[in-house]
């Protein structure tokens, strides 16, 4: 099934926010994902095993760089 999911990540008490941000693009498009940054979050579409797989992955990474939060919307119906 595909699916399409908006993805924000939010690194907390850091003082520099990009590498968070870039572990996330990183995990996405190491997945043959191509997500569309834009400024407030990154979008994805894809199949729901390797998208899914890839969150997991973005959130791992991201949380390397130390304290985040990341939200998620996921959907099958828009746009596909």
């Amino acid at each position: 099934m595909m699916i399409s999911a908006q993805i924000s990540i939010y690194p907390l008490r850091q003082e520099h926010l990009s590498p968070a941000i870039e572990a996330v693009r990183r995990a996405l498009a190491v997945r043959d994902l191509q997500p569309e940054i834009g400024p407030m979050s990154t979008r994805v579409i894809g199949e729901a095993g390797v998208v899914f797989a890839a969150l997991q992955e973005a959130f791992v990474e991201a949380a390397t760089t130390g304290h985040v939060v990341m939200t998620v919307t996921v959907s099958n119906a828009c746009p596909v």
